[in-house]
C-alpha cells in the first residue's frame, strides 16, 4: 500500500511561484484581523452569501442542483427538502455550518471524517453515509461520443481505512512539529484524500469541506466570507485537469503535487483579494448608487447584476437595479441583452471624456 510521510515535504524545493503564493497569502492573513474588526455588520452579510454560494457550488460541481430560490430557502431553513438532491444539499449545509461554528474543536481523525460524511447523508436516506467504500471505485471521464474511460484507480476498499488513518496521523504530526508550512500541507493532504477516494459517493464534497476546515484551523478564515467552492466551480475544468496531472505515479509515491498546490493556493489568494475588495467598498459611507458605481469600476469585462450584488451584499436587489439603470442612462455603463441575459460593461468613453471631446 502507498505510504505517507509528510515530514519529507520539508526537503522538497518548491518553485518560485509556490513560494510567492505562500508569501502573498501570509501577507493577506496578516491584514485579516484588522478587516474583521472594521465592519462586523457588513461582514455578517458576506458570511450569509458565502454559505449559500459554498453549498450551491460544491453540490453543483457534482451535478446536485436546485433552483436559486430554493437554495436560499434551504440554507435559511425556511423550507424542507423536496427530493434527493435537496436532501443532500441540506446535509452539506449542516456540515458546513458545523465547521463554521466549531472548527477549533474538530480533530482531524479517521473517525471524525466518517462522522462528517455520515452527517452529509443524514437526510438522504442512503446507507453509505459514515462508511468507507465497500466496492472498488474509479475516477472516470467521458469522450466526446459519450464513452466512459478510467482516469485513475484509487486505493482498494481494504486499503482505505488504514490510508485515511495514516494521512490524518501524518498531517497532525507535521502540524505539531511545524516542520512544513500548513499552506503546503493542506493541498497535499487533500490531494491524497482524493486519490484514496475513501467513499462510495461524496468524495469531492468531503474534500472541499475538509479544505475549509483545515484552513480555518490554521487561521485562514477567508472562506467564511468568500466562498472557496464558488471559485473552484468557476474554474472546475482547470480543477479536473490538475487533479489528473498530479495523480500520475501517486500509487508509487512518485507523483508531483506542485500543480495542485498552485491551484489550491491560487483559490485561497483569489478569495483574499476578493475579500479585501469587498471590505474596501464598506470603508466609506456611500449611497447605493455610489457603491454600485465603485463596484462596477472593479469589474473587468462585462458583468451581471448578480455579480454586483455579490460585491455589495448589504444593498437590496432593487437598489442595485436602479443604480445600474441610472449609470446606463448617464453613459458610464453599457447594457446588452434582456431579462436574465442582461449584462453590463464600463463604457469605453466616460461622460466627462465625451464632454471634453471637441465638436466637429
Amino acid at each position: 500500500m502507498r505510504e505517507f510521510n509528510y515530514s519529507l515535504l520539508s526537503d522538497v524545493r518548491w518553485d518560485n511561484e509556490i513560494v510567492s503564493l505562500i508569501a502573498q497569502i501570509h501577507e493577506y492573513k496578516g491584514r485579516q484581523e484588522l478587516y474583521l474588526r472594521q465592519k462586523p455588520v457588513e461582514l455578517e452579510r458576506l458570511v450569509e452569501l458565502a454559505k449559500i454560494q459554498s453549498t450551491e457550488s460544491s453540490n453543483k460541481i457534482e451535478g446536485i442542483v436546485t433552483t436559486s430560490v430554493r437554495i436560499k430557502e434551504l440554507i435559511a431553513e425556511k423550507t424542507t427538502p423536496k427530493n434527493r438532491d435537496e436532501k443532500e444539499i441540506v446535509g452539506y449545509r449542516d456540515v458546513l455550518s458545523l465547521i463554521h461554528e466549531r472548527y477549533e474543536y474538530i480533530p482531524i481523525t479517521s473517525s471524525v471524517i466518517l462522522q462528517l460524511h455520515r452527517d452529509l447523508y443524514k437526510y438522504a436516506g442512503r446507507t453509505i453515509g459514515g462508511k468507507f467504500k465497500n466496492t472498488q471505485n474509479h475516477i472516470s471521464a467521458k469522450t466526446g461520443d459519450g464513452k466512459e474511460y478510467v482516469l485513475f484507480t484509487p486505493l482498494k476498499p481494504y486499503e482505505t481505512p488504514g490510508a485515511i488513518e495514516s494521512i490524518c496521523e501524518n498531517y497532525n504530526r507535521a502540524v505539531d512539529t511545524g516542520i512544513v508550512d500548513v499552506l503546503l500541507l493542506i493541498p497535499v493532504f487533500i490531494k491524497d484524500f482524493l486519490c484514496i477516494h475513501p467513499f462510495n459517493d461524496g468524495n469531492g464534497r468531503m474534500s472541499r469541506l475538509l479544505t475549509t476546515l483545515l484552513l480555518y484551523q490554521s487561521g485562514y478564515v477567508v472562506g467564511r466570507y468568500i466562498s472557496l467552492e464558488h471559485i473552484i466551480e468557476k474554474t472546475k475544468e482547470t480543477y479536473y485537469d490538475v487533479l489528473q496531472d498530479t495523480s500520475e505515479g501517486w500509487h508509487e509515491g512518485e507523483n508531483d503535487y506542485s500543480a495542485f498546490v498552485k491551484y489550491l493556493l491560487g483559490i485561497v489568494l483569489a478569495a483574499y483579494k476578493d475579500f479585501e475588495d469587498r471590505v474596501n467598498l464598506f470603508s466609506e459611507k456611500l449611497s447605493s448608487y455610489d457603491l454600485v458605481k465603485r463596484a462596477a469600476t472593479k469589474k473587468i469585462g462585462d458583468f451581471t447584476k448578480s455579480e454586483i450584488l455579490e460585491l455589495c451584499p448589504g444593498i437590496r436587489s432593487s437598489s442595485v437595479e436602479a443604480a445600474l439603470k441610472k449609470l446606463v442612462e448617464e453613459g458610464y455603463l453599457t447594457r446588452t441583452g434582456q431579462a436574465r441575459s442582461t449584462r453590463y460593461a464600463l463604457a469605453k468613453e466616460s461622460p466627462k471624456e465625451k464632454k471634453k471631446r471637441p465638436k466637429k
